[in-house]
Protein backbone atom coordinates (compact mmCIF):
# COMPACT_ATOMS: atom_id res chain seq x y z
CA UNK A 1 0.00 0.00 0.00
CA UNK A 2 1.45 3.01 -0.91
CA UNK A 3 2.26 5.89 1.89
CA UNK A 4 0.77 8.44 -0.07
CA UNK A 5 -2.61 9.67 -2.21
CA UNK A 6 -2.87 10.11 -5.31
CA UNK A 7 -3.39 13.81 -5.28
CA UNK A 8 -0.37 13.86 -2.81
CA UNK A 9 1.71 11.85 -5.63
CA UNK A 10 0.62 14.25 -7.83
CA UNK A 11 1.49 17.55 -6.12
CA UNK A 12 4.94 15.87 -5.53
CA UNK A 13 5.30 15.09 -9.00
CA UNK A 14 4.29 18.42 -9.82
CA UNK A 15 7.14 20.02 -7.43
CA UNK A 16 9.72 17.57 -8.98
CA UNK A 17 8.66 19.07 -12.57
CA UNK A 18 8.79 22.80 -11.86
CA UNK A 19 12.65 22.12 -10.04
CA UNK A 20 13.76 20.40 -13.19
CA UNK A 21 11.99 22.88 -15.57
CA UNK A 22 13.82 25.98 -13.21
CA UNK A 23 16.95 23.85 -13.39
CA UNK A 24 16.82 23.45 -17.34
CA UNK A 25 15.60 27.17 -17.90
CA UNK A 26 18.48 27.88 -15.82
CA UNK A 27 20.97 25.88 -17.50
CA UNK A 28 19.63 27.31 -20.87
CA UNK A 29 20.55 31.34 -19.86
CA UNK A 30 23.19 31.13 -22.08
CA UNK A 31 21.57 30.21 -24.93
CA UNK A 32 18.31 32.28 -24.41
CA UNK A 33 19.30 34.45 -27.34
CA UNK A 34 19.48 31.40 -29.56
CA UNK A 35 15.96 30.60 -29.10
CA UNK A 36 14.35 33.52 -28.95
CA UNK A 37 15.86 34.25 -32.51
CA UNK A 38 14.45 30.72 -33.82
CA UNK A 39 11.20 31.71 -32.49
CA UNK A 40 11.37 35.42 -34.36
CA UNK A 41 12.16 33.38 -37.42
CA UNK A 42 10.16 30.84 -37.57
CA UNK A 43 7.26 33.13 -37.33
CA UNK A 44 8.78 35.13 -40.34
CA UNK A 45 9.76 32.00 -42.33
CA UNK A 46 6.68 29.87 -41.43
CA UNK A 47 4.00 31.85 -44.19
CA UNK A 48 6.84 31.44 -46.93
CA UNK A 49 7.07 27.67 -46.02
CA UNK A 50 3.68 26.64 -45.74
CA UNK A 51 3.22 28.88 -49.36
CA UNK A 52 5.61 26.56 -51.08
CA UNK A 53 4.71 23.35 -49.30
CA UNK A 54 1.15 23.62 -49.19
CA UNK A 55 0.40 25.28 -52.60
CA UNK A 56 2.91 24.90 -54.59
CA UNK A 57 3.65 21.19 -53.39
CA UNK A 58 7.18 21.55 -52.58
CA UNK A 59 9.28 18.48 -50.61
CA UNK A 60 9.24 20.26 -46.81
CA UNK A 61 13.30 19.14 -46.28
CA UNK A 62 14.30 21.01 -49.76
CA UNK A 63 11.97 24.10 -49.21
CA UNK A 64 13.26 24.68 -45.16
CA UNK A 65 16.84 23.87 -46.56
CA UNK A 66 16.30 26.60 -49.04
CA UNK A 67 14.90 29.11 -47.11
CA UNK A 68 17.32 28.91 -44.17
CA UNK A 69 19.91 29.95 -46.77
CA UNK A 70 17.93 32.84 -48.06
CA UNK A 71 18.08 33.69 -44.30
CA UNK A 72 21.26 33.73 -44.14
CA UNK A 73 22.10 35.25 -47.21
CA UNK A 74 19.76 37.91 -46.76
CA UNK A 75 20.24 38.79 -42.59
CA UNK A 76 22.55 36.71 -40.83
CA UNK A 77 25.24 37.49 -42.99
CA UNK A 78 24.79 41.64 -43.99
CA UNK A 79 24.05 41.43 -40.27
CA UNK A 80 27.42 40.73 -39.50
CA UNK A 81 29.46 42.36 -42.35
CA UNK A 82 27.80 45.79 -41.14
CA UNK A 83 28.51 44.54 -37.71
CA UNK A 84 32.16 44.17 -38.40
CA UNK A 85 32.23 47.45 -40.32
CA UNK A 86 30.73 49.55 -37.36
CA UNK A 87 33.38 47.91 -35.07
CA UNK A 88 36.37 48.93 -37.31
CA UNK A 89 35.03 52.10 -37.64
CA UNK A 90 34.53 52.82 -34.52
CA UNK A 91 37.76 51.58 -33.19
CA UNK A 92 39.48 53.66 -36.23
CA UNK A 93 38.06 56.74 -34.10
CA UNK A 94 38.89 56.31 -31.20
CA UNK A 95 42.36 55.56 -31.77
CA UNK A 96 42.56 58.98 -33.86
CA UNK A 97 43.38 61.32 -30.66
CA UNK A 98 42.86 64.46 -32.56
CA UNK A 99 39.36 63.74 -34.11
CA UNK A 100 37.26 64.14 -30.96
CA UNK A 101 39.73 67.58 -30.16
CA UNK A 102 39.10 69.04 -33.60
CA UNK A 103 35.94 68.29 -33.27
CA UNK A 104 34.41 70.10 -30.52
CA UNK A 105 36.89 72.80 -31.41
CA UNK A 106 34.94 72.84 -34.37
CA UNK A 107 31.84 73.36 -32.51
CA UNK A 108 33.13 75.68 -30.15
CA UNK A 109 33.13 78.17 -33.14
CA UNK A 110 29.16 77.92 -33.14
CA UNK A 111 28.28 77.63 -29.09
CA UNK A 112 30.79 78.50 -26.04
CA UNK A 113 31.73 75.96 -24.51
CA UNK A 114 33.98 76.08 -21.32
CA UNK A 115 37.53 73.71 -21.29
CA UNK A 116 36.35 71.46 -18.45
CA UNK A 117 32.70 70.92 -20.23
CA UNK A 118 35.36 69.93 -23.40
CA UNK A 119 36.97 67.57 -21.53
CA UNK A 120 33.84 66.42 -20.20
CA UNK A 121 32.67 65.68 -23.56
CA UNK A 122 35.43 64.11 -25.17
CA UNK A 123 35.99 61.57 -22.40
CA UNK A 124 32.01 60.63 -22.96
CA UNK A 125 32.40 60.08 -26.61
CA UNK A 126 35.45 57.79 -26.38
CA UNK A 127 33.09 56.19 -23.61
CA UNK A 128 30.24 55.88 -25.54
CA UNK A 129 32.43 54.91 -28.64
CA UNK A 130 33.37 51.89 -26.62
CA UNK A 131 29.39 51.21 -24.79
CA UNK A 132 28.85 51.12 -29.03
CA UNK A 133 31.19 48.82 -29.67
CA UNK A 134 30.41 46.23 -27.32
CA UNK A 135 27.68 46.30 -27.86
CA UNK A 136 27.88 45.03 -31.84
CA UNK A 137 28.74 41.38 -31.92
CA UNK A 138 32.15 40.24 -33.36
CA UNK A 139 32.89 37.03 -35.54
CA UNK A 140 36.73 38.17 -34.38
CA UNK A 141 36.54 38.40 -30.80
CA UNK A 142 33.02 35.47 -30.35
CA UNK A 143 33.50 33.51 -33.00
CA UNK A 144 32.71 30.18 -31.31
CA UNK A 145 30.14 31.90 -29.16
CA UNK A 146 28.59 33.14 -32.39
CA UNK A 147 28.75 30.05 -34.76
CA UNK A 148 27.25 27.89 -32.42
CA UNK A 149 24.59 30.72 -31.24
CA UNK A 150 23.83 30.20 -35.48
CA UNK A 151 23.89 26.94 -35.49
CA UNK A 152 21.40 25.97 -32.43
CA UNK A 153 19.03 28.68 -34.06
CA UNK A 154 19.19 27.02 -37.42
CA UNK A 155 19.40 23.29 -36.03
CA UNK A 156 16.15 23.61 -34.25
CA UNK A 157 14.35 26.10 -36.72
CA UNK A 158 14.99 23.50 -39.32
CA UNK A 159 12.71 21.12 -37.04
CA UNK A 160 10.29 23.42 -36.29
CA UNK A 161 9.81 23.90 -40.02
CA UNK A 162 9.33 20.01 -41.70
CA UNK A 163 7.70 19.28 -38.34
CA UNK A 164 5.64 22.15 -37.89
CA UNK A 165 2.24 20.52 -37.12
CA UNK A 166 3.51 18.73 -34.51
CA UNK A 167 5.27 21.65 -33.31
CA UNK A 168 2.05 23.65 -33.01
CA UNK A 169 -0.69 21.14 -31.26
CA UNK A 170 2.01 20.40 -28.84
CA UNK A 171 2.00 24.79 -28.40
CA UNK A 172 -1.35 24.57 -27.75
CA UNK A 173 -2.26 21.19 -25.73
CA UNK A 174 0.37 21.96 -22.81
CA UNK A 175 -0.39 25.94 -23.21
CA UNK A 176 -1.10 27.04 -19.72
CA UNK A 177 -4.56 28.71 -21.56
CA UNK A 178 -7.34 27.70 -23.32
CA UNK A 179 -6.85 26.59 -27.04
CA UNK A 180 -9.31 29.37 -28.34
CA UNK A 181 -6.48 31.76 -26.10
CA UNK A 182 -4.04 29.74 -27.49
CA UNK A 183 -4.69 30.78 -31.11
CA UNK A 184 -5.23 34.05 -29.94
CA UNK A 185 -1.88 34.28 -28.05
CA UNK A 186 -0.46 32.89 -31.81
CA UNK A 187 -1.73 35.48 -33.83
CA UNK A 188 -0.90 38.33 -31.59
CA UNK A 189 2.42 36.96 -30.86
CA UNK A 190 3.07 36.69 -35.04
CA UNK A 191 1.35 40.14 -35.35
CA UNK A 192 3.71 41.60 -32.44
CA UNK A 193 6.57 40.06 -33.97
CA UNK A 194 5.65 41.33 -37.78
CA UNK A 195 5.55 45.06 -36.33
CA UNK A 196 8.79 44.69 -34.10
CA UNK A 197 10.89 42.92 -36.48
CA UNK A 198 9.88 43.11 -40.44
CA UNK A 199 8.15 46.62 -39.98
CA UNK A 200 10.43 48.35 -37.39
CA UNK A 201 13.32 46.74 -39.20
CA UNK A 202 11.74 48.15 -42.74
CA UNK A 203 11.55 51.50 -41.60
CA UNK A 204 15.02 51.50 -40.11
CA UNK A 205 16.15 50.31 -43.02
CA UNK A 206 14.44 52.83 -45.46
CA UNK A 207 15.49 56.03 -42.50
CA UNK A 208 19.28 54.75 -42.94
CA UNK A 209 19.52 54.18 -46.62
CA UNK A 210 18.03 57.64 -47.12
CA UNK A 211 20.49 59.39 -44.50
CA UNK A 212 23.28 57.46 -46.40
CA UNK A 213 21.72 58.58 -49.47
CA UNK A 214 21.74 62.46 -48.57
CA UNK A 215 25.27 62.36 -46.97
CA UNK A 216 26.55 60.65 -50.23
CA UNK A 217 24.86 63.69 -52.42
CA UNK A 218 26.07 66.05 -50.00
CA UNK A 219 29.52 64.99 -49.72
CA UNK A 220 29.54 64.32 -45.73
CA UNK A 221 32.14 61.48 -44.70
CA UNK A 222 31.57 57.80 -44.78
CA UNK A 223 28.07 57.94 -45.65
CA UNK A 224 27.89 54.02 -45.46
CA UNK A 225 29.04 53.92 -41.71
CA UNK A 226 26.55 56.68 -40.63
CA UNK A 227 23.69 55.10 -42.55
CA UNK A 228 24.23 51.52 -40.59
CA UNK A 229 24.09 53.53 -37.34
CA UNK A 230 21.00 55.83 -38.31
CA UNK A 231 19.40 52.35 -38.93
CA UNK A 232 19.99 50.87 -35.82
CA UNK A 233 19.18 53.75 -33.95
CA UNK A 234 15.76 54.22 -35.77
CA UNK A 235 14.72 51.10 -33.46
CA UNK A 236 14.35 53.51 -30.80
CA UNK A 237 11.90 55.93 -31.38
CA UNK A 238 12.74 59.02 -28.79
CA UNK A 239 16.15 59.08 -30.65
CA UNK A 240 15.85 58.31 -34.10
CA UNK A 241 18.11 60.02 -37.22
CA UNK A 242 18.55 63.52 -35.89
CA UNK A 243 20.91 62.62 -33.52
CA UNK A 244 23.12 61.86 -36.06
CA UNK A 245 22.41 64.37 -39.07
CA UNK A 246 21.32 67.64 -36.63
CA UNK A 247 25.66 67.29 -35.21
CA UNK A 248 26.22 66.48 -38.78
CA UNK A 249 24.75 69.36 -40.08
CA UNK A 250 26.24 71.57 -37.55
CA UNK A 251 29.30 70.32 -38.01
CA UNK A 252 29.68 71.04 -41.29
CA UNK A 253 27.95 74.49 -40.71
CA UNK A 254 31.10 74.97 -38.33
CA UNK A 255 33.52 74.33 -41.78
CA UNK A 256 31.35 76.60 -43.70
CA UNK A 257 29.77 74.52 -45.51
CA UNK A 258 25.86 76.05 -44.86
CA UNK A 259 24.39 75.03 -48.16
CA UNK A 260 25.41 71.33 -46.95
CA UNK A 261 24.08 72.11 -43.21
CA UNK A 262 20.93 73.66 -44.12
CA UNK A 263 20.27 71.63 -46.65
CA UNK A 264 20.47 67.70 -44.53
CA UNK A 265 18.30 70.03 -41.99
CA UNK A 266 15.69 70.33 -44.52
CA UNK A 267 15.92 67.03 -45.80
CA UNK A 268 16.43 65.11 -43.10
CA UNK A 269 13.03 67.04 -40.45
CA UNK A 270 10.94 67.13 -43.97
CA UNK A 271 11.97 63.76 -45.39
CA UNK A 272 13.34 61.40 -43.60
CA UNK A 273 11.38 61.98 -39.84
CA UNK A 274 8.15 62.26 -41.86
CA UNK A 275 8.73 58.65 -43.91
CA UNK A 276 8.55 57.42 -40.32
CA UNK A 277 5.01 58.15 -39.76
CA UNK A 278 3.99 57.34 -43.46
CA UNK A 279 5.79 53.29 -43.02
CA UNK A 280 4.38 53.05 -39.38
CA UNK A 281 0.56 54.04 -40.51
CA UNK A 282 0.46 51.60 -43.47
CA UNK A 283 2.24 48.62 -41.49
CA UNK A 284 -0.33 49.41 -38.55
CA UNK A 285 -3.12 48.67 -40.76
CA UNK A 286 -1.53 45.47 -41.78
CA UNK A 287 -0.13 44.32 -38.53
CA UNK A 288 -0.21 46.75 -35.96
CA UNK A 289 1.74 49.03 -34.41
CA UNK A 290 3.86 48.83 -31.00
CA UNK A 291 3.75 52.11 -28.47
CA UNK A 292 6.50 54.09 -28.28
CA UNK A 293 6.94 53.48 -23.97
CA UNK A 294 7.05 49.73 -25.02
CA UNK A 295 10.01 50.04 -27.65
CA UNK A 296 12.08 52.59 -25.14
CA UNK A 297 11.27 50.50 -22.10
CA UNK A 298 12.05 47.20 -23.97
CA UNK A 299 14.97 48.24 -25.42
CA UNK A 300 16.41 49.17 -21.62
CA UNK A 301 15.54 45.59 -20.89
CA UNK A 302 16.75 44.18 -24.16
CA UNK A 303 20.47 45.59 -24.54
CA UNK A 304 22.02 44.72 -21.36
CA UNK A 305 20.84 40.98 -21.93
CA UNK A 306 21.43 40.69 -26.06
CA UNK A 307 23.52 43.65 -27.47
CA UNK A 308 22.71 45.38 -30.45
CA UNK A 309 19.70 42.55 -30.89
CA UNK A 310 18.27 43.86 -27.49
CA UNK A 311 16.76 46.42 -29.79
CA UNK A 312 14.34 44.47 -31.47
CA UNK A 313 14.10 41.23 -28.69
CA UNK A 314 14.15 43.91 -25.76
CA UNK A 315 10.38 45.23 -27.50
CA UNK A 316 9.37 41.62 -28.49
CA UNK A 317 9.71 40.19 -24.63
CA UNK A 318 7.99 43.40 -22.97
CA UNK A 319 5.11 42.78 -26.02
CA UNK A 320 4.69 39.08 -24.91
CA UNK A 321 4.78 40.04 -21.22
CA UNK A 322 1.89 42.23 -21.82
CA UNK A 323 0.07 40.05 -24.49
CA UNK A 324 0.17 37.15 -21.94
CA UNK A 325 -1.17 39.66 -18.95
CA UNK A 326 -4.07 40.31 -21.25
CA UNK A 327 -4.98 36.97 -22.17
CA UNK A 328 -4.55 36.29 -18.06
CA UNK A 329 -6.83 39.02 -17.83
CA UNK A 330 -9.67 37.29 -20.42
CA UNK A 331 -9.61 34.18 -18.52
CA UNK A 332 -10.05 35.39 -15.79
CA UNK A 333 -13.10 37.49 -16.14
CA UNK A 334 -14.32 34.27 -18.39
CA UNK A 335 -14.13 32.09 -15.27
CA UNK A 336 -15.75 34.57 -12.90
CA UNK A 337 -19.00 35.14 -15.01
CA UNK A 338 -19.04 31.36 -15.43
CA UNK A 339 -18.59 30.91 -11.36
CA UNK A 340 -21.59 33.44 -10.92
CA UNK A 341 -23.66 31.92 -13.95
CA UNK A 342 -23.23 28.77 -11.73
CA UNK A 343 -24.71 30.02 -8.31
CA UNK A 344 -27.48 32.02 -10.27
CA UNK A 345 -29.87 29.01 -9.66
CA UNK A 346 -28.92 27.64 -5.78
CA UNK A 347 -29.91 31.90 -5.13
CA UNK A 348 -32.91 31.58 -7.06
CA UNK A 349 -34.06 28.75 -4.59
CA UNK A 350 -33.98 30.94 -1.69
Amino acid sequence: MSLFSYKQRNNINLVIIIALGCLIAYSLQGIFGSILSTLVMYTILRPGYLYLVNRKNWNKRFTAILLLFISVVVIILPFYGLSSMVIAKIAELQNDHLYYQNMLLKFKNLVHVSSDLQNLLEEGLRKAGTWATELFPSLISGAFNIVFGLLLMYFLLYFMLVEHETFERSLVKYAPFRAQNAYRFAEEMRNTTYANVVGQGLISIVQGSLLSLSFLVLGYNDPLFWGVITAFICFVPVLGPPIIFVPAALMQMANGHNFEAWAMLIFGFVVIINIDNVLRFMIAKKVGNIHPIITVIGVVIGIPLFGILGLVFGPLLLSYFILLLKIYETSALATERLERIKTIPAEEEF
